[in-house]
Parts: C-alpha cells; sequence; structure tokens
C-alpha cells in the first residue's frame, strides 16, 4: 500500500500542462511531502528528455555550480528542479536563460514555501512563469481513485500521501511527527528565520487549539509570552509554508457590524490531530476539538478542490454566522459545517443567509444522503456537497 500515491492522479494534472504549453517555466508551490515529486515524475513517465536535480542534494547542486552551461548542455530536456527556494540565486541564471530561449515547459520549479517567501522569484520571472500550488491528497481525489475510500480515516490522518497511505495508524502518527520534528528543525531554519524549535512547536500546537477559531493575535502573544508583532510575524511563516489558512471575513459595503478578523485554521487535519496528541479517529470522536476538525476538514477540502474561487466567512457583530462562503463571478455560495449525523442549524444560520443571499446553500455533515431543509438550503456529506459545487461554481 506505501507506493500507491504514485498512481493516484491528482486533480491539478490538467492545470500543470495547460501552463506548460503556455510558460517556459512552472512552478508548482506545496508544502513539504504533499506529492509535488512524485506528480511531477509521473508527469515525465515515457518522455526522453527529462532531467530531476534535488536542490538540497549537495551532488545535484554541484551540478549548477555554472548554470548557464549546464542549462546550454540539456537544452533539450525538461529541467524540474526540487526544492527551489534552497538556492534562490538560480533565478536570475534562470531569467537569463529563459529570455535566451523561451520554449515552453523548459523547466518545472517545485517549492515548498510560497511566492513570497522564495525570493525574487516574482520580480524576476513575471510574465515567464505560471503557478499552481499542490495541495496533500483531497478526499475527491482519493474517492476517484478508489471508491471504497474511508472518509474517516482521510480526515483523521489527513491527506499528506505517506500519512494517509501508512499501514495503520500508529505508523501515520509516527510519519506526521517526523514531519512536524524536521519542519521546526530544519525547514524553518533553512528559510532563514532563527526561532527556537521548541517555541515554533508550541506556536503550532496552539494554533491547533485554536483551528477554526477567529484569529486574535494579542490573546496569543499574552498566553505564549510574546508580542502581537511576533505572532503576527509567525502566523506569516506558517502560512507561507501552507501549514496553516487564514480565511478572510465577508466583505459587505452596508453598513452592518461585521467582525474585521481572519479565521485561522490548520491545513491538514492529520497535523492537526497530531499537535494535539489524537491518535485514532475513536479518540477524535471524543475529543473537545471534534466539531472544529471537521469544520478545518470541509475548509480546506473546498478551498483546495475549487481553489479559483473567493473565499471568506461571515460573522456579525451579533454571532449570526457561515462557515464559510465561496463566490465566484455572479454565483455565492454559503456552507455551514456541522459535525453531526442530524445537523441542526440556528436562528443566526437563517439571519446570515438572508443578510448574504447566496444562490445557494449547503449544511455539510458527516451524513450518507443529502436532503433539503429548504428551498435552497441542502444537508449533504462532503462528497455530495463536492459533487453539487461542482456544477454550480
Amino acid at each position: 500500500m506505501h507506493n500507491l500515491h504514485e498512481f493516484i492522479r491528482r486533480r491539478l494534472e490538467p492545470d500543470i500542462y495547460k501552463r506548460l504549453n503556455i510558460f517556459p517555466a512552472v512552478l508548482i508551490l506545496g508544502s513539504r511531502q504533499c506529492g509535488k515529486s512524485t506528480l511531477v515524475k509521473m508527469l515525465a513517465q515515457g518522455k526522453d528528455h527529462f532531467v530531476y536535480l534535488d536542490l538540497q542534494n549537495a551532488a545535484d547542486i554541484n551540478k549548477l555550480t555554472e548554470p548557464a552551461l549546464f542549462f546550454e548542455a540539456n537544452d533539450p530536456s525538461v529541467l524540474c528542479l526540487d526544492e527551489i527556494q534552497s538556492v534562490p540565486h538560480l533565478f536570475s541564471a534562470l531569467r537569463s536563460e529563459i529570455d535566451r530561449n523561451r520554449r515552453p515547459g523548459r523547466f518545472i520549479l517545485l517549492g515548498s514555501a510560497s511566492q513570497e517567501l522564495i525570493q525574487k522569484s516574482s520580480e524576476s520571472l513575471a510574465g515567464r512563469i505560471g503557478i499552481v500550488e499542490l495541495s496533500p491528497f483531497s478526499i475527491d481525489e482519493l474517492m476517484l481513485h478508489n471508491a471504497e475510500t474511508d472518509l474517516h480515516v482521510c480526515w483523521n490522518r489527513g491527506g499528506y500521501p505517506e500519512s494517509f497511505l501508512a499501514a495503520d495508524d500508529e505508523s501515520s502518527c509516527l510519519w506526521r511527527e517526523d514531519f512536524i520534528k524536521t519542519y521546526v528543525q530544519r525547514d524553518i531554519p533553512q528559510l532563514g528565520f532563527q526561532i527556537p524549535a521548541v517555541q515554533i512547536r508550541r506556536f503550532m500546537t496552539l494554533c491547533a487549539h485554536l483551528s477554526g477559531q477567529l484569529l486574535n493575535t494579542s490573546k496569543i502573544g499574552e498566553s505564549l509570552g510574546m508580542a502581537h508583532t511576533t505572532v503576527r510575524r509567525y502566523i506569516d511563516l506558517l502560512e507561507q509554508t501552507f501549514l496553516i489558512r487564514t480565511l478572510p471575513p465577508f466583505e459587505t459595503n452596508e453598513k452592518k457590524r461585521l467582525v474585521k478578523s481572519p479565521k485561522l485554521y490548520v491545513r491538514d487535519t492529520g497535523m492537526l490531530h497530531q499537535l494535539l496528541q489524537i491518535g485514532d479517529y475513536n479518540s477524535l470522536l471524543g475529543n473537545p476539538v471534534f466539531g472544529a476538525s471537521w469544520e478545518s476538514f470541509v475548509v480546506e477540502t473546498l478551498c483546495s478542490v475549487f481553489n479559483d474561487c473567493r473565499f471568506s466567512f461571515y460573522r456579525s457583530a451579533t454571532g449570526d454566522e457561515l462557515d464559510l462562503i465561496i463566490q465566484k463571478a455572479e454565483t455565492t455560495i454559503a456552507v455551514e459545517c456541522k459535525a453531526s449525523a442530524a445537523p441542526q442549524v440556528t436562528k443566526g444560520f437563517w439571519r446570515a443567509i438572508e443578510f448574504v443571499k447566496p444562490q445557494k446553500s449547503f449544511v455539510i455533515a458527516p451524513v450518507k444522503a443529502n436532503y433539503p431543509i429548504h428551498e435552497h438550503v441542502e444537508v449533504c456529506g462532503l462528497n455530495g456537497a463536492l459533487a453539487k459545487l461542482s456544477g454550480l461554481l
């Protein structure tokens, strides 16, 4: 089972092919170990001219001591440069080489930090590079590969290939713990941030406790003995390395008092559970974070699958709330997350619907059958909601 992810098709494949036919370089961003290298090697199967370099490997870095000579020697090939954020000075050499030969699809760059953290990429390769973001496996990708995929396993272990495909929950937990240790001890320092590993681990654990809640940097700072500016810097770092997501509040021109703070989510529920020391699904069922975990799972799935949409949440000063608002062109969809087999919505939900006026609303819960509770409001399981949203967005 360990290597099954080599054959699981990724939703982004058509987007990557499209950009390879347009741009000289395509940058695939995503957290470490989310499957970027495997995806590119799958795309390269059967191609004679494909060269892969891991820029965290000393032998591969040595091949680029004279990048212009290396690029010229491998001119007919597609060059894949993995962990490009490790060698930011390469961007100037790439720019010169691309301007020399703008053949589409020459370079595939892989990075485990956001565009903002990959120095000079946006300014030096503007107009020359197409950018896509790869998330860990989503439930729709796994269901397409195997219709018998257990939603509870995906929810508990998260979507990182090695975690989801582990032989058992214990092996999955061990992998996730090693991932977190490597992230705080190696990845953060390599990006140029000198933060003690214990401190960043404590910060990540607090973020896990707060997943699904409003972000209050002052309160976080008080609990950890940090300035709110330091908290903001840590939040930015975790967001730009794809471990957390901040969801902005819904914007409106009306004068109604709305919450202005963003909401905070740990993006992968497997990492969320590991940070909170939740080892299996039965332990999750009895944990106070159960509802917030389901909300995190649903929100991240929808944000990853429909990544060309705008996302926000709605909360009024009086507590009326919608967990997620999805907007694309003239279409607005409202989503409420309920971790219950018999979900009930509050009066605040109906008031929020009346204010936002979405064309369609979904209450997404761990249920097997879809059913309406109002003319434009439907209770759905996550897979059912994905299918319906695909026809609306």
